[in-house]
């Protein structure tokens, strides 16, 4: 065997010099969502965050990590990736606020098999994006270029936010029989329930770039199903600092039936009018398609309720008026209690 000279590390598929490239392209995106307690830029070995510059005199930090799921595979098949990134981020800093954390920084993981500068910059300045919505600095990040890992054109995703809270404010607390739920609109399926959907758009033949069967307005059926995540933090801490929110529950994989019992206590449960809300037209139409039973629908997809505050009865409209102040629409679902499980009223429509 005659064993070569001059090889190289690019001769082995990874190119240091476009990773460079990569780094010098994003940093202006990163630079724009520097807030208080930002100590460095892209760059070193780790990302320094100062809470004390933050505000914090007594924090708990909190952590979360999260990713994007397989509608990466929807991204990638259309060439549509500047909002994946929005997604990863919204997906971390949501979980995070529902403990009552307020994000303060964020680190992305790209992974790829061949690292194409553009894509990879568009899709981290979608991270960038979701970082500004979120109030939480990108401090760092790893961009790994792994030749044998990934097939051509694919990459993955992954997120890891940190936030803080003054001692002793953690959420859930004193939830209570009688608390009313408001819910917040989706921005669509989210970054759940994406194998579902991609089994029920295979069985009716359609590509990513046919029309959309539920949105004329859309650009193709795959960019009406690209739709970023929501990000409610802005209207979730407006909420918290009025007083009154006894919980939050964001509608992830699960739908409305797993999610909002992680933040009722032992004990109790909540009655839920399925009929208080429509069901967006993405939903009507993946349960037209595939003809699920309601209580698949209700476990497997947000529904068009993507958060779900626990408030106080006495502090209910307050907080409403607080969170679509924010932005946010909000419709009540129902109330909190006594006996265990979601009970549903109503057929959703």
């Amino acid at each position: 065997m005659t064993i070569p000279n001059g090889m190289t590390y690019a001769d082995a598929g990874v190119d240091i010099d476009a990773g460079n490239a990569l780094v010098e392209r994003i940093k202006p995106a990163a630079k724009a969502t520097d807030r208080p307690g930002t100590m460095a830029g892209l760059g070193g070995f780790g990302a320094l965050f100062d809470l004390k510059a933050a505000g914090y005199s007594d924090p708990v930090l909190v952590a979360a990590t999260d990713g994007v799921g397989t509608k990466l595979r929807i991204a990638i098949d259309t060439g549509i990736v500047d909002t994946v990134g929005i997604d990863l981020v919204a997906m971390c800093v949501n979980d995070l606020v529902c403990q009552g954390a307020e994000p303060l920084f964020f680190l992305d993981y790209f992974a790829t098999g061949k690292l194409a500068v553009d894509e990879a910059a568009a899709v981290i300045n979608g991270i960038a994006s979701g970082c500004k919505a979120a109030g939480a600095a990108l401090i760092g990040g790893e961009t790994a270029e792994m030749p044998g890992m990934y097939d051509a054109g694919d990459f993955d995703l992954a997120g890891f936010a940190v936030g803080a809270m003054e001692r002793g404010t953690a959420l859930p607390a004193n939830v209570a029989a009688g608390d009313v739920l408001l819910g917040l609109a989706s921005n669509g399926v989210h970054s759940n329930g994406y194998s579902l959907v991609r089994k029920i758009v295979e069985t009716t033949g359609l590509g990513w770039d046919a029309p959309c069967p539920f949105d004329d307005q859309a650009e193709s059926l795959g960019a009406a199903l690209l739709a970023p995540t929501r990000i409610y933090v802005a209207a979730a801490l407006a909420a918290i600092r009025t007083g009154g929110v006894h919980g939050l529950a964001h509608i992830t994989g699960g739908g409305l039936t797993e999610n909002l019992p992680r933040v009722l206590p032992e004990g109790l449960g909540a009655d839920i009018n399925l009929e208080a809300w429509t069901l967006p037209p993405v939903f009507a139409w993946l349960n037209a398609t595939a003809g699920l039973e309601q209580a698949e629908l209700l476990k497997t997809f947000n529904c068009g309720i993507g958060m779900i505050a626990v408030v106080s009865p006495d502090e209910a409209n307050t907080l409403r008026a607080v969170c679509e102040a924010a932005g946010e629409k909000v419709v009540t679902l129902g109330t909190v209690t006594d006996g265990e499980g979601i009970r549903y009223a109503g057929v959703l429509a």
